[in-house]
């Protein structure tokens, strides 16, 4: 049987561990305070070690950094309720295997420990980054505000690329943060005393281009009265971040392809090669493999850069985020303007979880300036949001395609001409005063509901698959997958007034799990 050890101070925490260990054919061993573990360790090893990140005597990290030392080819998962970036770099730099969120679903944690189980002894985690390279500027606060998966797997990324040099391909849409992403990367690294250098591609003109790149001698043309060095020079040691890769002209993506291969360069009427050693981070919005078939990006290039790839999710795809990033932005905003930070209402903030925000993040930031600026009460209302806002608010439309209906309309699920029931996304636990609040109509909901279509959903999701694979999506199963729970979790709950025991037991799942997934869809209050 597998030794797996657990040290936790939270009593409850071990006690479920060690039953679902013991269930699943494993033997568990717990402990409370470090001393005893490592008494333990002088015994005998486990094949697994599971540890807190926050306890009275030591950090997890501390902790997990001694481990690490004394017996570097012993797996650790770290487990921790405090889900930002700087945790999770930590973590992996210091050798950890995984790491699992509290709350976490057992049947996740058991998966998770079994694959650990599996790789014993082989220590895939990278130890030997420098130390911890903690910023504190906005750029590292305002990733800390995401818990969502989604995010929480680009960090783990971060937390296993930033000490390499390798190639990474940053791809989302405008506004969802890429240069953060790729300035994390560097920071988190082993170059972060050297230059991270950004260049975007699409900003400068095609005849600048080159000279910004690569610089240019004295005397290489009409107004080249120095020697002047691009940005390759510039990064050299460092980084440099190439954006909106996917607008770079044919000619250059040349040019590039040749420093990726060779490491050297010419500047622009130069004849001595110049050395570089830098690392590229890309980014772009758009397909490349679209750009490629369309034969306006070179594919020996792309494949060049496409060796890691990072997509970065919408904010729709993640509107668990939302108010965190809102309390960050409006505290932001107040900081700059020497003003006491202003808050939301559970109102606004509602409006603002059902916008889709084509812009993102940059978009919901410029929302928050002009809240700070424009709004006269220190607690924002509904009629207080900018007109953007308010101008979206359709009553045929809501969020994740859920539609509630009273008894004197019955729902036909894909009909435009149907009026749906607002809901106010806010469950708590069962039975109490606060379990649940719906729109005016709640009490009738559903009473009576015709089939959604005569052929079914499937053939709409056939063509929603269609649709993101033809438009160059990725992380197709993953994004459809939180669309789908989303809309089974808030119907059910809604159906049965916000009693989650049960809406469980209707589900087929547990209570736990339950709870778990409306926290990671952001329908709980902090």
């Amino acid at each position: 049987m597998k030794k797996i050890w657990v040290i936790d101070d939270d009593q409850a925490i071990r006690w479920v561990l060690d039953k679902a260990l013991q269930k699943a054919g494993m033997q568990p061993r717990c402990f409370e305070r470090v001393g005893d573990l490592w008494q333990a360790l002088q015994a005998e090893r486990p094949d697994v070690l599971v540890t807190d990140i926050r306890m009275p005597d030591i950090s997890g990290l501390e902790l997990l950094r001694q481990v690490k030392q004394q017996y570097p080819d012993l797996n650790v998962i770290v487990m921790t309720a405090y889900t930002d970036l700087d945790s999770t770099v930590s973590a992996f730099q210091e050798g950890a295997f995984d790491y699992l969120v509290k709350p976490f679903d057992i049947n996740e944690a058991l998966a998770l420990i079994a694959r650990a189980v599996e790789q014993a002894g082989q220590n895939t985690a990278s130890t030997d980054a420098s130390a911890s390279m903690v910023d504190n500027d906005s750029v590292e606060k305002m990733m800390s505000k995401s818990s969502s998966r989604a995010m929480q797997d680009i960090f783990r990324a971060i937390g296993r690329l930033a000490p390499s040099k390798v190639t990474v391909l940053i791809t989302g849409e405008s506004g969802t943060g890429k240069e953060l992403i790729a300035r994390a990367l560097h920071k988190h690294g082993v170059r972060a005393h050297k230059p991270f250098v950004a260049l975007n591609a699409a900003a400068i003109p095609k005849d600048l281009l080159e000279a910004e790149l690569f610089g240019h001698e004295r005397g290489a043309f009409t107004g080249a009265s120095h020697l002047r060095r691009g940005r390759f020079e510039e990064a050299n040691g460092g980084t440099l971040f190439l954006d909106e890769i996917g607008d770079m002209p044919l000619d250059l993506q040349t040019r590039l392809l040749r420093v990726l291969a060779e490491g050297s360069f010419y500047r622009i009427g130069g004849t001595q090669p110049v050395n570089v050693d830098v690392r590229i981070i890309a980014a772009t919005h758009q397909p490349l493999e679209t750009r490629v078939a369309q034969g306006s990006f070179r594919e020996d290039l792309f494949h060049r850069l496409n060796v890691i790839r990072l997509r970065v999710p919408p904010l729709r795809e993640r509107k668990e985020d939302i108010p965190r990033l809102v309390r960050h932005f409006l505290q932001l905003s107040a900081d700059g303007l020497g003003v006491p930070a202003k808050r939301l209402s559970p109102e606004a903030m509602q409006v603002l979880q059902d916008f889709d925000f084509p812009g993102n993040v940059r978009q919901l930031e410029n929302f928050c300036h002009w809240l700070t600026v424009m709004s006269p009460a220190n607690v924002i209302g509904k009629p207080d949001l900018p007109p953007e806002l308010l101008g979206s608010l359709k009553s045929d439309h809501l969020p994740g395609h859920l539609l509630l209906v009273d008894s004197k309309s019955p729902a036909n699920f894909l009909s435009s001409g149907e009026t749906a029931q607002p809901l106010n996304k806010t469950f708590s636990n069962d039975g109490n005063a606060e379990s649940m609040r719906l729109a005016d109509n709640t009490s009738s909901m559903v009473s009576s509901m015709s089939k959604p279509t005569s052929e079914g959903w499937l053939p709409l999701l056939e063509k929603e698959v269609l649709r993101q694979l033809a438009l160059g999506t990725s992380g197709i199963m993953d994004n459809l997958t939180a669309e789908f729970e989303k809309a089974v979790l808030t119907t059910t709950l809604g159906y049965c007034k916000g009693h989650r025991t049960e809406a469980a037991n209707r589900l087929g799942i547990g209570r736990n799990t339950v709870t778990r997934k409306l926290k990671l869809l952001g329908f709980d209050d902090e």
